[in-house]
């Protein structure tokens, strides 16, 4: 049983919903990185995800976009993350959870991506460009770390595709609430709750939703539905935001914002 799984058990035991926070990793730098995620562990955050910045956008809209860009001006590597990573970790409760394109992953060959990300203290990872066709052999990587893959359904994936990859995945299943790219929107579309709702009847996992999922009412609407919900681009932008600031008062803002997601939930 891998940290996700024990999570998410805890999780259910407790009655409770998952409160999924995305920071981006290096975003103003590493070291504030884990004191955000410090800061959202604190809060009661469940499990804290990375994101890898990666020059090429894999539907992220242009707040995350931006915080990517940020960090690799800084001349950030992967190498760095996982060293900091470990340190992260330790003062952590939440398991954490790596966004990561797998063609960061294809360039350092899968079976060191792993031992690395493992050795680090990442209990999986959230690959958004891995084909369902193309991930059996990764998949069994994972699965002999005991480290979740963790996969996307979207809106228009066709519903024999959805359950194929419900089947691929491992920790839960991650389900995009929009068609397009990330980011903070007013409202969400009127069939999400229905489609979870048929989702969960094909999987025994955890069904997390993201994606345009920024304030407390969205998080209410979805409670009843969802086993928990991802928010990032709020976040981020909590950050950008506050980037001229005294860096203790973005942490008082983003955990402020995270304390009020929570309490939807």
């Amino acid at each position: 049983m891998s940290r996700i799984d024990q999570a998410f058990a805890q999780l259910r035991t407790d009655q409770r919903k998952a409160f999924v926070p995305f920071v981006t990793a290096g975003d103003p730098d590493l070291d504030f990185t884990g004191e955000l995620l410090a800061t959202l562990d604190r809060q009661g955050a469940s499990i804290l995800e990375v994101g890898f910045p990666y020059s090429d956008p894999i539907a992220d809209g242009p707040v995350i976009q931006a915080s990517y860009t940020r960090a690799l001006a800084q001349g950030l590597r992967v190498e760095q993350i996982f060293q900091h990573a470990s340190q992260w970790q330790s003062q952590l409760t939440a398991p954490l959870v790596a966004m990561v394109s797998y063609a960061i992953i294809h360039r350092r060959g899968p079976e060191r991506f792993l031992d690395q990300a493992c050795q680090a203290g990442f209990a999986g990872a959230i690959v958004p460009d891995l084909l369902v066709e193309e991930a059996d052999a990764f998949r069994q990587l994972c699965d002999a770390r005991d480290f979740s893959l963790i996969q996307l359904v979207t809106p228009t994936t066709p519903r024999e595709r959805a359950v194929r990859i419900a089947e691929s995945s491992s920790g839960f299943l991650y389900y995009v609430s929009v068609t397009g790219i990330t980011g903070e929107r007013r409202e969400l579309p009127s069939d999400l709750v229905d489609q979870v709702g048929w989702l969960r009847e094909q999987t025994e996992l955890p069904i997390c939703i993201g994606f345009g999922i920024s304030n407390p009412e969205q998080v209410a609407q979805l409670r009843e539905v969802a086993d928990g919900v991802i928010v990032g681009s709020a976040l981020v932008r909590c950050i950008a935001d506050g980037s001229s600031d005294d860096r203790q008062q973005v942490l008082e803002n983003v955990g402020k914002l995270a304390s009020q997601l929570i309490k939807a939930l």
